[in-house]
């Protein structure tokens, strides 16, 4: 028996690499550009990825006595960061989150022992008082991310953010593969899937500040299938098949009581270290104001959360000024719209600062 050693050799074919390589950057260049230009057409434009990494950059900006905003879709549509700094003196940081629920977010904060700001939440009750599933699994990848993001991903998302600025067709979950793939008409089978998330119909900067796309403020094709897309959304599904339905009611039950009792721990931490909670119902209109009413009354969720936690609270329908707006796609302000809205609530919101400053309010 005897050994023998061999070494392997690839041998590196002669071909012309450096005429290659340009051949493959050109068709890239090309191809890029003709998806940029197939994206634009569709009215998609460049604008930043809401990801949790931009959520966890603007929760880094949180100062102890910072003003917050907190919350669903409409906290981030509705509010106008320009017009409340100069009606309530400080820079809003932007941390609602759309088609999620505010508590995790409000419970951070109350747990952050620095914090004695202003914090500004808005309540949609259908959302709020979600037990758990998509709506609170939003916020809490956010606040996951924000605890323990690295160096690596904090680089890549300062580098992502240069490119999003500046080309469409880096639009998540509408231009990648997953969002192109729904757009395809596969057969639909009973008992498979669920409501479609709205489509792109907005833009995001680095404060988050979010605006509607003018063309999902005109009548049209967008506007109609944001719309027509709430209604599922809003709806909840049935219980569980594999649990008896008054044992799933019971289980639901006891979630939301345990949401209105932590809510109101969370109020008065905050509230104990001097800071501030403000809970705002925003402008809904249409056929999905019907629905939240219907589910959920104002003389149910939205009282109680205030009575129990003692914050104060704005309605919209309270005040002519703010009621008078409509919706264009029945759950959120225009561009133009949101601007001229802030300015009007600024008034309520100081009274509400007042009053929860006053020790009646405590």
């Amino acid at each position: 028996m005897h050994s023998s050693t061999s070494s392997f050799e690839r041998p590196t074919p002669d071909l012309p690499w450096r005429g290659i390589l340009l051949a493959v950057a050109g068709l890239t260049l090309v191809a890029g550009a003709a998806w940029e230009i197939r994206c634009r057409a569709w009215g998609f434009g460049p604008t930043l990825n809401d990801t949790p990494d931009l959520w966890a950059q603007r929760r880094d900006a949180v100062r102890p006595d910072s003003l917050v905003i907190i919350g669903d879709s409409r906290a981030w549509f509705d509010l106008d960061l320009d017009q409340l700094e100069h009606g309530l003196g400080r820079r809003p940081v932007q941390l609602a989150i759309p088609g999620s629920c505010a508590y995790p977010v409000l419970a951070n904060l109350a747990d952050d022992a620095s914090f004695h700001g202003t914090v500004i939440c808005s309540i949609i009750p259908l959302i709020y008082l979600a037990p758990g599933g998509p709506l609170v699994e939003h916020s809490e990848e956010a606040l996951k991310r924000y605890k323990t993001r690295t160096l690596a991903q904090r680089a890549s998302h300062q580098l992502g953010m240069i490119a999003e600025e500046h080309l469409a067709f880096l639009k998540e979950g509408d231009l990648d593969l997953d969002g192109l793939l729904k757009e395809v008409p596969w057969p639909k089978r009973a008992g498979t899937g669920g409501p479609r998330t709205p489509p792109y119909f907005n833009s995001v900067d680095r404060e988050r500040r979010a605006r509607m796309v003018a063309a999902c403020e005109q009548p049209g094709p967008l506007q109609d299938r944001v719309k027509f897309g709430w209604p599922p959304l809003f709806t909840a599904p049935p219980p569980p098949s594999y649990v008896p339905r008054e044992a799933f009611l019971a289980q639901m039950g006891a979630a939301v009581e345990a949401r209105f009792k932590n809510t109101t721990s969370a109020v008065q931490r905050i509230r104990a270290r001097g800071g501030q909670v403000i809970f705002v119902r925003f402008p809904v209109t249409g056929e999905l104001k019907k629905l939240e009413d219907a589910a959920t009354p104002r003389a149910g969720p939205w009282t109680r959360i205030l009575k129990e936690s003692g914050a104060p609270g704005i309605y919209f329908e309270d005040f002519p000024e703010l009621a008078s707006f409509v919706c264009p796609e029945w759950s959120h302000l225009s561009a133009a719209d949101s601007i001229e809205f802030t300015l009007r609530l600024v008034p309520h919101l100081r009274q509400a600062l007042a009053q929860a400053a006053t020790p009646a309010g405590r």
